[in-house]
This record gives structure tokens, C-alpha cells and sequence, in this order.
């Protein structure tokens, strides 16, 4: 699930499919798929948050849930990725994909 501002371009990421997990990640190509850079925070509801700022555009994004990669499935747009799973999409800024709607999978 993704809660954002259009204006200032902040992003908050929360991840509800793990409440009892220890750890999660957020990994997308804003951070260069990096498991270790963005650890989320677990609020009182058992989900796990994380902000950032992002500039307009469209990012493709996981959560790593104690180690295991795992998709968004409250985010509404997926693509396929060459490892045989898919990725979650976040668009910033409205209709930041740039393809009005015919490949990225936003549509």
C-alpha cells in the first residue's frame, strides 16, 4: 500500500502482509535494489512504514520480509521483472510513466 503527496513528492510505503515479521526492507530502483538500505518501522496496526522523498517519475519496488522478497499486493500496478516475479510500481507526480498507459503496465 503507498500513501503519497503529489505536491511534495513523499512517499510513505507500508507493507501489511508480514505482522509478525522481525525484519522488512524496502527495495525498489530508488535505492539500487539494495536488501539492507531502507529498513522499514513497525507501527501499532503490526504493518511496516517507510517515507521517502521521490522526485516525479515511476519506480518499481519490494518489500523484503525477513530475507524473502516479496511483492506489494495492495499496490495496483505490477510488471514482470527478468527473475521470473513481479515488481510493484509507484507513479510520483500523476501520470509520471511516460508511456500514456501502452507497456509500463500502469494501466
Amino acid at each position: 500500500m503507498i500513501n503519497s503527496d503529489p505536491k511534495t513528492g513523499q512517499v510513505t510505503f507500508v507493507c501489511t502482509v508480514a505482522p509478525k515479521a522481525k525484519k522488512v526492507f524496502l527495495v525498489g530502483d530508488f535505492n539500487d535494489w539494495d536488501a539492507t538500505a531502507r529498513k522499514m518501522v513497525k507501527v501499532k496496526d503490526g504493518s511496516f512504514r517507510a517515507k521517502m522523498d521521490l522526485a516525479p517519475g515511476r519506480y518499481e519496488y519490494k518489500f523484503v520480509v525477513d530475507g524473502e522478497w516479496i511483492g506489494d499486493p495492495d499496490s495496483d500496478h505490477q510488471v514482470c521483472n527478468p527473475f521470473g516475479s513481479c515488481n510493484s510500481v509507484v507513479i510520483v507526480g500523476g501520470d509520471a510513466c511516460g508511456c500514456a498507459c501502452g507497456g509500463c503496465g500502469c494501466d
